[in-house]
């Protein structure tokens, strides 16, 4: 695999370095690129394309427009940037596919082995990628789709995000092979001799018990335990130390339990969603999803220190395995300067991760390492996105203030 990043504001300058830079690297023909460009080059998103595949002549070219790309350890943040991610993968099929394509689902057989054709869905299905207009898409119908007609089980994810680069109806692009699309989503299905492994990193810290939805009604929670649900999480509250109540400054969250089956819930259990409002004459909390009784909830809260030892601690268990031949990274555009206050930290972390160990001369010399020029030890390029699409406990979803990780490896052969 290859990584290539440009910050050049004139977009055929652009798209022809991140060529010259994948080309220098890869030195064959890739298989799969995905590429992710900046609001300066979203109406120049058809000479993006028509470069890369002039100059590259991909099998499969698909992309998005983003506030900030990502290369190797950088974040362009409010800046022009294109990046790009190529792969040569022999005994890898890649499928692509739009919403556009695929037919309406209405759980039959008939219509499930339609969108699964299309899709890609089927025993060798490996993981697919997903990238969305957030203005024209109804992922709250498309992506459970998409979860039932994978055929590969609860090892082939659906990663992705939501474009990014504009906050209007009609202002992101999304490229799939020689199409330009202005609405809608575009992606692709691997099949075959690879594994896609994800980190799904919500970035949040439990506190309180565990509870038991008792009395709900669409997204209101009347009753938790028995008790009134807004009683049950004052309780909670109430029960940190002072020091730790700092982290409810950026909200209050429950996770949601995926599998109820477990004898026990910890880190990567629950779906993290956003209490959106209290109603004090009921007793009742609304949160962003529809819930129902039964189910298992405890609180979370977000911060930066938080989101930061989760990202590492994920990490870390990925590092047991084998390096990545190459990453695909989307992570929120709420994440970068404006949770941690520094930049490139998500990009950071993971190309960190995978690094290899520093020589002993080097520890020994005085001042900080200057990174060399050259491909880095793990190609790793991605985008910041309006809503990241990664599974949890099996199942793929949209999430928000979190950072998707795809792992290329080796299939078994």
């Amino acid at each position: 695999m290859a990584s290539a990043l440009s910050a050049s504001a004139e977009t055929t300058r652009a798209a022809e370095l991140v060529c010259d830079q994948c080309e220098g690297q890869l030195g064959e023909k890739p298989d799969l690129v995905f590429v992710f460009f900046s609001q300066h080059h979203v109406e120049f998103a058809t000479e993006i394309s028509e470069t890369v595949r002039r100059r590259l002549s991909p099998g499969c070219l698909i992309g998005v427009s983003t506030v900030a790309a990502i290369a190797d350890t950088t974040e362009l943040e409010s800046s022009p940037g294109i990046s790009l991610l190529a792969a040569r993968a022999p005994g890898v099929r890649a499928s692509a596919f739009s919403s556009d394509m695929l037919p309406a689902w209405d759980g039959d057989e008939l219509s499930r082995t339609r969108f699964a054709e299309i899709f890609g869905g089927g025993p060798d299905h490996r993981a697919a990628f997903l990238f969305a207009d957030p203005f024209s898409t109804p992922l709250i119908k498309l992506l459970p789709a998409m979860n039932e007609a994978r055929g590969g089980g609860a090892m082939s994810p659906i990663l992705g995000g939501l474009a990014s680069a504009s906050q209007s109806p009609g202002g992101n692009a999304m490229l799939l092979n020689d199409r330009v699309l202005r609405s809608g989503a575009v992606g692709v299905s691997l099949l075959g001799n690879v594994r896609v492994d994800t980190i799904v990193s919500q970035g949040c810290r439990a506190f309180g018990p565990n509870l038991v939805i008792t009395r709900s009604q669409r997204n209101l929670i009347f009753e938790l335990g028995g008790k009134p649900a807004f009683q049950a999480v004052s309780e909670a509250i109430e029960a940190l130390p002072g020091a730790q109540r700092e982290g409810l400054r950026s909200g209050l969250f429950i996770g949601r339990v995926i599998d109820e089956y477990k004898s026990r819930f910890g880190r990567g259990d629950f779906l993290i969603r956003n209490v959106v409002g209290v109603d004090h004459n009921r007793g009742a909390i609304a949160v962003a999803e529809p819930v129902h009784v039964g189910q298992t909830i405890r609180l979370h809260m977000r911060d930066a220190t938080t989101a930061h030892e989760d990202l590492a601690l994920l990490l870390d268990a990925q590092r047991l395995y084998e390096a990545p031949a190459g990453v695909l990274l989307v992570t929120c555009n709420g994440r970068g300067r404006r949770l941690f206050g520094v930049p490139n930290h998500d990009a950071a972390a993971v190309s960190r991760a995978f690094a290899g160990p520093t020589p002993g001369e080097a520890l020994a010399k005085p001042g900080r390492a200057i990174e060399p020029p050259g491909a880095p030890a793990v190609p790793l390029a991605g985008c910041f996105a309006n809503g990241e699409i990664g599974p949890v406990g099996g199942r793929s979803f949209v999430h928000g203030h979190t950072a998707c990780v795809a792992l290329f490896r080796p299939g078994e052969r």
